[in-house]
């Protein structure tokens, strides 16, 4: 089985359809990037995976777990299924140690000491240790999206999700970003990343999805899509993306 299996889903808001036919599926310790142009429905899409969107049509299987099926936990699905945002979504009045201890505590259920252990080597691994007593404001946008990562990471996840992780950060905080994102490939994490960054894109990426207009239009090895990619509107896309 793969870890995660999305099968022909559709989605509309109101008369609008946002979702058509979609179709894709992710290996155990794959890295599949997600790209298109802006409204092409990338983001909804790496939603419906962790249930944060729901949909009328198909269906969505998560480490065999049906998403749309009733009765499905989706608090618990949510702790297995990791997500990280454009916009970080830290707790602002907690420190950044307490950021990471809070849902292993009432989630997972682990005691203070276990969250806290477990939090500070998830800090060190995204190169923030020093930083646990902090608040959020007090870290740059770099800093607070590897913050945002490590709690992902503090609820042993079995796939990681990243919408659009860098968008937000200035220029020079990207690839601070990019290379924990980097280390967690080479680590066999399995990821499913919606993002601009075509470099990031190639080099760790095992296969991208194209979308336009809620349809997957093209599905490749990355290499494969960067050098030989099929359709016309991919074709435009890179062109776009890629003369800079």
């Amino acid at each position: 089985m793969p870890m995660i299996q999305i099968d022909n889903v559709s989605k509309w808001y109101g008369d609008f359809q946002v979702l058509k036919n979609c179709s894709a599926k992710v290996e155990k310790g794959e890295v599949v990037v997600i790209c298109g142009p802006s409204g092409s429905g990338k983001s909804t899409l790496l939603r419906t995976v962790n249930g944060l969107e729901d949909y009328q049509e198909g269906r969505v299987i998560v480490d065999d777990i049906d998403i749309g099926a009733p009765g499905t936990n989706l608090t618990r699905l949510r702790a297995k299924v990791g997500m990280v945002f454009q916009h970080f979504e830290l707790f602002p009045h907690l420190t950044v140690s307490d950021n990471l201890t809070l849902a292993q505590m009432k989630v997972l259920k682990r005691s203070r000491a276990e969250a806290e252990k477990r939090g500070l080597e998830l800090l060190a691994r995204v190169g923030l240790e020093k930083q646990a007593s902090k608040f959020p404001a007090q870290l740059s946008g770099g800093q607070q999206q590897r913050v945002a990562i490590a709690r992902s990471l503090a609820m042993d996840p079995v796939c990681m999700l990243f919408d659009e992780p860098t968008s937000a950060l200035d220029p020079e905080m990207i690839n601070e970003v990019l290379d924990v994102m980097i280390g967690l490939a080479k680590e066999g994490m399995t990821m499913m990343v919606v993002t601009h960054e075509m470099g990031f894109a190639r080099k760790v990426a095992n296969r991208v999805l194209f979308m336009d207009a809620g349809e997957i239009v093209e599905q490749a090895p990355a290499e494969e899509f960067f050098t030989k990619p099929r359709s016309d509107r991919a074709q435009k896309f890179l062109a776009k993306i890629l003369q800079h």
